[in-house]
């Protein structure tokens, strides 16, 4: 069982991922790749991908000798370039420490291992490689779906916050565990694990690749990271065409994302109705319960209300502008 201990102030540093990290994504495929379980649904996908991946990314395994990854590539970022970046950035004797921690057990040593833990440039070039050769393989070609999936589940967490409060949204991200006495419990972990912020935050990210529990980054002087398994908990394949339409669907209702994506501009309840088919009134309740939930704002300019998508409601709606 994984307890994570929450202090007062450490509930008011719980924050959500706004946007999906690509690095912490494919590490949480990489390992899918290798896990046992599952064979059912995800054999094929593992084998669809092990004949794809290229020679390239082969030096990924020597990281992982054990089982386990050193914590260096515990990163996040918005983008590819900058968690690669971030790798790159991380203190040589913390690369040095974690590939000593992970290769503890002994047997052999690959060189460009031992090259890595030497801070040898050319080592450096072999994992950024390798990284590339995975993400294009394995991740690229489903990253729009991951990125849908994404604002679904931020949304479904955005709701279910702004209607039953921080606890609920808490152990709606994953079923079975409960928030009692200020302690977040998660079965189903195989050893027991106590984890105290410190002060340092908590920062959600759910992962659509892993389907294993929890994987918790917990290194000093960072917040948490706990990557969560979401989405349909089925192999992500690159063919799912309209899947932002139909998550946000699925999440809101079909009113509700209509109404959020006519809000392009700002406009009126009249006009928010007129646009949906609506009556005033159910476009008035619909716009209620997002605003709610922080996706749109109303303001009242003499007798004329209007209603217009906050930042979090453009990033819900995945509008580019």
């Amino acid at each position: 069982m994984l307890r994570i201990h929450f202090t007062p102030d450490d509930l008011t540093r719980v924050r959500f991922a706004p946007r999906p990290s690509p690095v912490p994504e494919l590490h949480a495929a990489l390992m899918m790749l290798g896990a046992p379980h599952e064979e059912l649904f995800f054999g094929r996908w593992r084998g669809r991908l092990s004949r794809a991946l290229p020679a390239a990314a082969g030096p990924l395994a020597d990281l992982v000798p054990g089982g386990a990854a050193p914590y260096f590539l515990d990163v996040l970022g918005g983008t590819r370039e900058e968690g690669f970046a971030l790798i790159r950035a991380s203190r040589p004797e913390f690369v040095r420490s974690e590939l000593e921690r992970v290769y503890a057990g002994g047997g052999p040593v690959p060189p460009w291992i031992r090259a890595l833990h030497g801070g040898e440039a050319g080592a450096w070039r072999t994992l950024d490689h390798a990284q590339r050769a995975a993400y294009e393989t394995v991740l690229a070609p489903v990253w729009p779906l991951v990125q849908d999936l994404h604002r679904a589940e931020f949304t479904r967490h955005a709701l279910i916050l702004a209607e039953r409060g921080l606890g609920a949204a808490l152990t709606a991200s994953a079923p079975g565990s409960r928030l009692r006495d200020g302690v977040w419990e998660w079965p189903g972990v195989p050893a027991v694990r106590d984890l105290r912020l410190d002060g340092r935050g908590l920062l959600l990210l759910p992962t659509f690749h892993w389907r294993g529990g929890p994987l918790v980054q917990d290194l000093p002087g960072r917040p948490v990271v706990l990557a969560y398994p979401a989405g349909p908990g089925l192999p992500l394949a690159p063919d799912g065409g309209g899947t932002r339409e139909e998550a946000l669907t699925g999440v809101l209702g079909r009113t509700r994302a209509s109404l959020l994506h006519a809000l392009d501009e700002a406009l009126t309840t009249t006009g928010l109705a007129r646009r949906l088919g609506v009556s005033n009134a159910t476009a008035s309740a619909h716009a209620q319960a997002l605003r709610a939930a922080g996706l749109i704002t109303t303001t009242r300019t003499g007798r004329s209300v209007h209603h217009e998508r906050t930042p979090l409601g453009t990033l819900v709606a995945g509008d580019p502008s």
